[in-house]
């Protein structure tokens, strides 16, 4: 595991500290990336731990909602397809906490801090997905705005995330496709199937519109990761161009929207909606949505249980006797 090589004058007042930071903003302004090893200072890092710990998190809490349904799955081929979906979110959630490891913050510890209650994630994923509906939509629309997302953080100047994030875009796009396909399977199959589609897209809708974060006169962090090109469009920024790309799309296969005041303002060349309730969307990632309980417990339930496989490695790699699974030792 690369570690962040010691950051020394860091901090505001260390000798040396503006002439650094002048260096350091220089670099970033021409597009260079920054790597581990290199100077950067400490609010840098700070906001980059916070943003990829959270984005880790929420690629494994993503895997939650869909993998429930993976037994319901309709036929054997959307089956193969959810199992595999799967997998990636918990496979990006990996790449992921070992670029924020690249930082000085240990995988175990991020891990010990979701399953405590204590780190954040996404605001979608503190919702049900009540039926199989709910499933295509986050399918195609949550994982649309990630993408909207990630392929803009992905040109970012950290360059360890920076990487992930290429690598992770790929397999995203085959998501959203799957995700694309099953909506139009469903609006264009029965009068059931399509009406369970319209009611998983009126459930959904108002967690997506909050799902690149709040408004940005309501952000406390955008100034600053643009600033450092850690982000390179501001979460209004990033809403536009989800809805500008995906509406035309919903409005093709004749489905609605639960929001009377959504209209395209073609002065302003934007589209106009009813503003989320920001006080719910930071009640929601501190802990407080419908399945936020659920899924901590989800996730520490499968802590607990794999704890055995990281013994066994860990036994492997030090030459010392490997631990037989629990499931064995009971037999």
């Amino acid at each position: 595991m690369v570690m962040l090589a010691e950051n020394r004058n860091d901090k505001p007042g260390d000798p040396g500290f503006e002439e650094r930071l002048a260096a350091f903003e220089d670099r970033v302004a021409r597009g260079d990336k920054v790597e581990p090893g290199d100077w950067m200072p400490a609010d840098y890092r700070i906001e980059l731990v916070r943003l990829i710990h959270v984005h880790s998190n929420s690629e494994i809490c993503g895997a939650l909602p869909e993998g429930g349904w993976i037994p319901h799955a309709p036929t054997f081929k959307r089956k193969l397809a959810l199992c595999a979906k799967v997998q990636d979110e918990v496979g990006h959630a990996q790449l992921l906490y070992r670029a924020a490891e690249t930082l000085g913050k240990p995988r175990e510890e991020m891990l010990q801090e979701l399953i405590d209650g204590k780190a954040k994630f996404s605001n979608v994923f503190h919702y049900p997905a009540k039926t199989w509906a709910d499933v295509a939509v986050i399918a195609w629309l949550i994982d649309a705005a990630a993408i909207v997302n990630q392929t803009m953080m992905s040109e970012g100047s950290y360059g360890p995330y920076s990487r992930a994030l290429k690598r992770i875009c790929y397999e995203e796009a085959f998501h959203l496709t799957h995700g694309y396909d099953m909506c139009i399977t469903l609006a264009t199959g029965t009068p059931v199937q399509r009406e369970m589609l319209q009611d998983a897209l009126n459930r959904w809708w108002k967690p997506i519109m909050m799902f690149h974060g709040p408004a940005d006169k309501e952000s406390k962090h955008t100034e600053k990761l643009m600033r450092w090109r850690i982000k390179l469009k501001t979460n209004d920024q990033q809403r536009q161009q989800f809805l500008k790309k995906y509406l035309p799309k919903i409005f093709n296969l004749k489905l609605t929207l639960p929001d009377p005041n959504l209209r395209y303002d073609e002065a302003a060349k934007e589209w106009r909606y009813t503003e989320p309730d920001w006080a719910e969307f930071l009640s929601v990632v501190r802990g407080n949505g419908p399945m936020s309980a659920e899924r901590v417990q989800s996730r520490r339930l499968a802590h607990e249980q794999g704890a055995w496989v990281r013994d066994a490695l860990n036994a492997a790699a030090t030459n010392q006797p490997v631990p037989m699974p629990p499931a064995v030792l009971a037999s």
